[in-house]
């Protein structure tokens, strides 16, 4: 049985397309947020707080910043790793 090509252009756009889905799920499992909640939080904005003038509430801890970029790290290393596989072995 022989196997067929792959199309390179539809196999890196398909593993691209699905990388926003992968973000997302990762950062809800690590946050353990919904994702009503993950996209609530996309939208949040810094806020100043009412109580204490020139005090701001930020949208996102600084934990759940670090986590965020680390996770996007560990996605776009991962989407990289998939791309060995077109390189050609140099000689």
């Amino acid at each position: 049985m022989s196997k067929e090509p792959i199309n390179v252009l539809l196999d890196i756009h398909t593993k691209l397309s699905s990388l926003p889905v992968l973000f997302r799920e990762k950062v809800c499992e690590e946050c353990n947020w919904s994702t009503p909640t993950f996209y609530r939080k996309m939208r949040g904005r810094d806020k100043p707080n009412p109580n204490e003038k020139g005090k701001i509430i930020p949208a996102l801890s600084n934990a759940e910043k670090q986590r965020i970029i680390e996770i996007m790290e560990e996605v776009f290393a991962s989407g990289e790793d998939d791309l060995e596989k077109y390189r050609k072995p140099s000689k």
